[in-house]
């Protein structure tokens, strides 16, 4: 019999949770680690969509990216949104656990996931922790130098598609050759990005100000600004893999194929001049 605690287990010698960040909340949510699985779901949000999901493969453990309960709380009655998630999940005999910010430091990690979609041979991390192996973000590089323009749609195609789609800003004609990428966002690295030497800078939720500062640095790496969402799903099959490895064909994993990004439409602007590109 496999159960939550043998999933668990696995989770956490891949992402341990002495990585994670104080402030974070990671770990068993609800759930009874003694409980039998033969079906997980692993997701980036812990949200309604995502409960439905795995009610309806009949997981009885979801794996999530992103905490539900990151703030203190002094309860989760069933009249307000994340206490009805708990509700449902606890009377669907559904187990949650998440691997957060401990899953973006680790080696390998969220950032890594994203660099492999993209077709980056990682080489260090991009905030590296004191024993140089793990950190936030990696540092890596491209099989051939190819225009900014062509790594672009490079980054498009690897990511699943959202309706802020990617944002990109820099020479269309620069040579890519080596890339800092952060799942998740990013733009708190944008100096570490710059010291690292790289010519292109991947991740997600970059600011107006951020941004137009960073890009008025000579030399600065071009940026690409993806979903949030869609920066951090591809570790979904990473952590799926995990535990296919770990729990030897016991359990089916399921990856979750629902779009948890919160924007859901989008509209073109009134026509203006274009700046000019660096």
């Amino acid at each position: 019999m496999t159960t939550v605690a043998d999933a668990i287990a696995a989770l956490e010698a891949a992402y341990p949770p002495a990585l994670a960040e104080g402030w974070d909340a990671v770990g068993l949510v609800c759930g009874d680690p003694a409980e039998e699985i033969t079906r997980v779901l692993v997701c980036v949000d812990p949200t309604a969509d995502t409960v439905d999901e795995a009610v309806e493969t009949g997981a009885q453990l979801i794996v999530a990216h992103h905490p539900l309960l990151l703030r203190g709380v002094h309860g989760v009655p069933a009249d307000t949104p994340k206490g009805a998630l708990v509700h449902r999940m606890v009377r669907a005999g559904i187990a949650l656990f998440c691997a957060h910010t401990n899953a973006d430091a680790a080696d390998p990690g969220v950032s890594d996931a994203l660099a492999e979609a993209i077709g980056l041979t990682v080489t260090a991390p991009l905030n590296p922790n004191p024993d140089g192996r793990t950190g936030i973000g990696r540092v890596g590089r491209l099989p051939e130098a190819e225009p900014f323009a062509v790594f672009v749609e490079r980054v498009a195609r690897a990511l699943p598609g959202t309706e802020g789609g990617v944002r990109a800003a820099g020479d269309a004609n620069r040579p890519i050759r080596t890339v800092a990428v952060s799942g998740g966002a990013g733009d708190s690295y944008l100096a570490a990005a710059t010291a690292a030497g790289v010519d292109a800078y991947v991740t997600a939720d970059l600011r107006h100000h951020p941004a137009g500062e960073h890009l008025a640095v000579p030399g600065a790496p071009a940026l690409v600004d993806v979903a949030h969402w869609a920066s951090e799903w591809p570790w979904c099959g990473q952590a799926a893999g995990v535990l296919r490895a770990a729990l030897g064909g016991t359990v089916e994993i399921h990856v979750s194929t629902r779009r948890t990004d919160p924007w859901t439409c989008q509209a073109a602007g009134a026509p203006t001049t274009r700046r000019s590109t660096r």
